[in-house]
């Protein structure tokens, strides 16, 4: 079986999180795919490891980028019926404040317009706030 084959199976299941514990860096900074009302989101699980400034208790930017592209990658994936996996073309993050690492960070995305070979996604993340981001981005896709 595939990992494409594996990812399809476990999106019929309902299952995110397993999605997302099928790529090995996840587990290692504490990166999971949740659903609720709203939808699709993935938390980053507050954790010493992660952080980058120990002055002010910051995560680090680069885990913050890949919180990010993790949850624009599952959004595509959870939205779409797609043939094989999207590969990224480029991601745009904009750090808006400091993800302090006191908190749980949450990121949302959606499919801003998807067509037969690229596809667009806007992600946010927020700690306490969805009103109050500390990071956004936009990833460009191809898909096919």
């Amino acid at each position: 079986m595939t990992l494409f084959d594996r990812i399809v199976e476990l999106k019929a299941a309902g299952d995110p999180a397993g999605i997302s514990a099928l790529i090995p860096y996840t587990g290692f900074v504490g990166l999971g795919c949740e659903l609720d009302d709203d939808g699709l989101f993935c938390r980053l699980k507050s954790q010493p490891s992660n952080m980058g400034n120990t002055i002010i208790e910051a995560v680090h930017g680069g885990v913050v980028g890949a919180l990010l592209e993790h949850t624009a990658v599952m959004q595509l994936l959870w939205d779409s019926d797609l043939e094989r996996l999207p590969k990224i073309v480029n991601l745009s993050v904009d750090y808006l404040r400091p993800a302090l690492c006191a908190h749980d960070l949450l990121a949302r995305g959606w499919v801003v317009k998807q067509g037969r070979r690229v596809a667009n996604v806007r992600v946010e993340a927020w700690q306490e706030s969805a009103q109050r981001p500390v990071a956004a981005a936009h990833a460009h896709f191809i898909l096919g």
